[in-house]
């Protein structure tokens, strides 16, 4: 049941003016650039109740529905509306979801792919399609989604017409989440006018770094029964797009490695002194404790993207008690990923190197400049593609008994399937190139040279190695849910229902990376004296081509390079007829069954005088789970205990004023395990009583969560707000070492190998047992401030400006959680953690034109430990800026142009949280769109 909301009459207070004249100053600027305007005849101020009779369309009239819906709410919600189909406000779900308090996304080659909500990326965060739990998963930078988080990039933007973000928990929302619950609705016939609705779009897509365009156009036909009986809508929307990331990057820094067993100290040599004969020597002691890149590069990344996205929905009202609805989405999603390097690959092979010079940086402790010989040169060409198909089916049921008892069901299906057919890879190898240098002085854009051997000529080099490695992974939900309501009185009803939900996940890996000499493919020691005279195939004309990076690299870099033709080499080994042997580390097997119990008890009456809203209820959960993976060569299947969660929540809204509304929740929360950590995979060392394995009896991460909010709609259109959120998370998973006995692992005795000292006696001494565990918690807490508002409430008779809005939001986040580093415990943020975001957009509008600049900012996060001697790592702050606006011919034909990434915002990731050593610096170009949207 939905409480009705009253509209008051609010007059423009003197604190609105106050606010209104202010962001004047800000917009000053912009009116200076805005098109020359009809002249308008002279207005006279409003009645503060003649402001709300001014009528709005399009955006505006967007802005209203959502703040209507978070009025109207008991707990915390924010929601995007869409006008039309391919009105979407962002042409990306992620980038939409950006302008909403609270949340940053990540891109992925300049499109947003994830979001975090509050400090808590999307592996805490539930998303649902048209009421239905569903995760779409795709591939990109770091591979496939293997885990519970949600790749929007799947789908058109266009396939939808609303989203809505519950950040506060009640017992009749699913559970599973700690951030947020975010809803994704499709349309639906009965959402547009009776009889036939059709509308059309195009834009065509330029991107200045790719100079390529590329098409999206969009579709929408629905017819609504005159006499609302029945309804039906269909959707589709098709897009065809190239990104390029060009740029740096170093794959981290590390000091050169020691080991006297091999006689290897750092470096071969440094400035002619032989470092292993000569350890204490000043410029080897620098080497080995000072930082260098790993694999100091430039290069291009190309992402190639297709969609085609479908929608159909049947709804049936054949009576007024009656309403039943069928919803099919379908999404496909084509994209290939190339990338093309030329680096040295200092990591492992220091000790074949010699230093002639360099210089250290002592503030940071980094070798920001070296010149090398015998350098282990390496140009790489690296192609992988993709599919993810996505479906998702639901039947929806609504029934009226009686004037008071209410009953729902809810049943469907979602898969989503992720295939790689190929991931390649060629190397190109020079292991003794003279005249190789770097210079990081400047570390966005370094100096790296290679001023021996012509890159450019094949001869060159020797194809080295290649790679492949196909992938599958799937994900699939099954969800049946009913519900009844029973309104016993007009200010109280009470809800109590079902949901059982069967969660599968499956992933399968394949390799076929072999080195040339290894595979037998060419004769690498043809004068038989077991000293191997080549490491690969000499390379051919025929057999490369040469690429140029066409992008900004400090003077004197190389940019002109050869690079294997994979085409040509494919076919030159028969890559497809090689044998391939399973990647047991990424077969894997989770199941799930939850079934969940919810009763809700809600009301709408007054307390002190006053409106006063709320919902009290508990969720009861049941978890049943088991994995499967291989572990030591064997497939080994858990099945875990069935564990339970009561999940009890309260929302109270209560209306201090006709228009201040003071929120406040709590609720017991939590969100199951990463399908990562549950796999029972590892190895199993029998001989010496050790374990190695994930933990498929991973506990969920359970939380407390507190919520208060004031909301002060202080005029039509506007609101002012304040939220303050507080986490108190019980344990997350950390990776621990332990002793014990091999029965706590829950692993078979099958995999203690025969005649090893465990087989004959498996308790025989303490084992040594490293997994993930269930480890300390933390606190979270933050606070949101949001606010929105015509310019026509202080300037009703201001051309230009009358038309103009402003919405802006700041959040702030923070926490601290234990992270471990050997035997040191560190205290730190969460991954994903973005201590500072804000949001700010300025929009114009009237009957013809509409015009609208945001930007979108996040602070620096860190999004792992890093390794190689560096803590942490991740991304530093950015910054983007769209623009769009539109013509309206009249009520059948619009145009509009866009312009996305305005600023071209770099891409800036580090490694190591106090050195901040540049680990990649690139950026993706900027993006323009014109197009075109037409009713019929």
């Amino acid at each position: 049941m939905r409480y009705p909301i009253e509209t008051k009459k609010t007059p423009v207070t003197l604190l609105a003016a106050a606010i209104g004249l202010a962001l004047q100053v800000t917009v000053a600027a912009a009116l200076a650039q805005e098109p020359a305007s009809q002249p308008a005849p002279a207005a006279t101020p409003p009645d503060a109740t003649e402001l709300d009779a001014v009528q709005v369309v399009g955006y505006r009239a967007s802005l209203v529905k959502a703040l209507d819906l978070k009025r109207d709410s008991v707990g915390s919600i924010d929601a995007i509306v869409a006008e039309d189909i391919a009105d979407f406000p962002d042409q990306n779900l992620a980038e939409s979801l950006q302008r909403i308090p609270g949340i940053t996304i990540t891109r992925d080659s300049g499109e947003g792919r994830n979001i975090s909500v509050r400090g808590l990326s999307g592996e805490y965060t539930r998303v649902r399609i048209n009421g239905m739990e569903a995760i779409a998963a795709t591939g990109g930078e770091g591979g496939p989604n293997r885990g519970r988080d949600f790749d929007y990039n799947v789908f058109a933007s266009e396939l939808f017409n609303s989203i809505i973000v519950h950040k506060t928990a009640s017992a009749s929302l699913d559970e599973g989440s700690l951030g947020a619950v975010v809803d994704l609705n499709t349309g639906n016939p009965f959402g547009y006018e009776r009889g036939r609705t059709f509308v059309v779009s195009g834009e065509g897509q330029y991107n200045d770094l790719t100079e390529d365009a590329g098409p999206r156009v969009a579709a929408l036909f629905a017819y609504r029964d005159p006499e609302d009986v029945w309804g039906v809508s269909f959707s589709a929307a098709y897009s065809d797009s190239t990104t390029k990331e060009l740029g740096q990057n170093t794959v981290r820094w590390e000091r050169a490695p020691v080991s006297l067993a091999q006689e290897r100290f750092g470096f071969r040599s440094v400035r002619g002194v032989n470092c292993f004969a000569n350890q204490d020597d000043p410029g080897c002691q620098d080497m080995v404790n000072s930082f260098h890149p790993r694999i100091p590069r430039y290069g291009e990344i190309e992402v190639e993207r297709e969609r085609l996205g479908l929608t159909g929905s049947f709804e049936l009202r054949p009576s007024d008690s009656t309403r039943l609805s069928f919803d099919v989405l379908h999404s496909k999603l084509d994209a290939a990923r190339r990338e093309k390097w030329l680096e040295v690959l200092f990591r492992g092979n220091q000790y074949g190197m010699d230093v002639t010079d360099y210089t250290i940086d002592p503030s940071t402790n980094n070798v920001t400049r070296m010149e090398v010989d015998n350098a282990w040169v390496r140009s790489e060409n690296f192609e992988k593609v993709w599919t993810t198909e996505f479906t998702q089916w639901s039947a929806n049921l609504e029934q009226q008994f009686t004037d008071t008892l209410t009953g729902h069901l809810l049943m469907g299906r979602s898969t989503s399937k992720l295939e790689f057919p190929h991931e390649i890879t060629y190397m190109y190898d020079n292991r003794n190139y003279d005249g190789f240098m770097y210079d990081y002085t400047d570390d966005e854009k370094p100096v790296i040279a290679y001023n021996g051997a012509d890159v450019t000529d094949p001869a060159s080099f020797q194809m080295s190695e290649f790679r492949d490695r196909p992938s599958r992974t799937e994900h699939s939900f099954d969800t049946i849910s009913a519900d009844v309501e029973w309104a016993f009185s007009p200010s109280y009803w009470l809800q109590a229902g079902a949901t059982y939900r069967q969660f599968s996940f499956e992933t399968w890996g394949g390799i076929r990376d072999s080195g040339v000499c290894a595979a037998g493919l060419y004769d690498c020691d043809p004068d038989g004296d077991g000293i191997a005279d080549f490491y690969g195939i000499p390379a051919t004309g025929d057999l490369s081509d040469i690429y140029d990076f066409d992008d900004e690299t400090g003077p004197g870099s190389t940019t002109r390079w050869v690079v294997p033709d994979l085409d040509a080499w494919n076919d030159f080994i028969g890559l497809s007829g090689r044998p391939m042997r399973e990647d047991q580390g990424n077969v894997r097997q989770v199941a799930e069954k939850d079934t969940a119990y919810f009763v809700q008890f809600n009301g709408a009456t007054e307390l002190a005088g006053r409106d006063f809203r709320f919902d009290l209820g508990v969720r009861y959960v049941e978890t049943e789970q088991s994995s499967s993976g291989y572990n030591s060569g064997v497939y080994v299947y858990v099945n875990r205990p069935t564990y339970s969660d009561t999940l009890p929540s309260a929302n109270f809204a209560w209306s201090l004023t006709p228009d201040l509304i003071w929120r406040m929740s709590a609720a017991k929360v939590m969100t199951r395990p990463g399908l990562g950590s549950l796999t029972p995979g590892g190895s199993v060392d029998s001989f010496n009583y050790r374990v190695s394995y994930q933990n498929p009896f991973l506990d969920p991460t359970r939380a407390t969560a507190f919520d208060t909010a004031l909301e002060w709609y202080f005029a039509p259109e506007s609101i002012l707000s304040l939220a303050v959120f507080y986490k108190d998370i019980d344990s997350r998973p950390i990776q621990t070492e332990r002793t014990g006995t091999y029965a706590s692992t829950g692993l078979p005795l099958s995999l203690l190998v025969p005649t090893s000292p465990a087989e004959q006696n498996p308790e025989g001494r303490p084992w040594t047992i490293s997994t993930v565990d269930n480890g300390p918690g933390g606190k979270l807490k933050g606070f949101e401030l949001g606010f929105q508002m015509p310019l026509s409430l202080i300037a009703e008779g201001v051309p230009v400006l009358r038309n103009m809005g402003v919405i802006g939001n700041y959040t702030w986040v923070d926490s601290e959680v234990d992270y471990t580093f050997g035997d040191e415990i560190v205290t730190e943020r969460l991954f994903g953690l973005s201590k500072n975001s804000y949001n700010f957009t300025l929009f114009y509008e009237n009957d013809r034109f509409d015009a609208r600049v945001s930007a979108a900012y996040r602070s620096d996060y860190i999004d792992g430990t890093s390794g190689t001697g560096n803590r942490f790592e991740g991304y530093d702050d950015t910054l983007s800026i769209d623009a769009s606006m539109g013509y309206k011919f009249n009520e059948r034909f619009e145009v509009t142009l866009e312009g996305l990434n305005l600023t071209d915002d770099y891409q800036d990731r580090w490694t190591d949280i106090t050195a901040r050593r540049r680990y990649e610096y690139d950026h993706t170009g900027r993006v323009y769109k014109v197009g075109f949207r037409y009713r019929f």
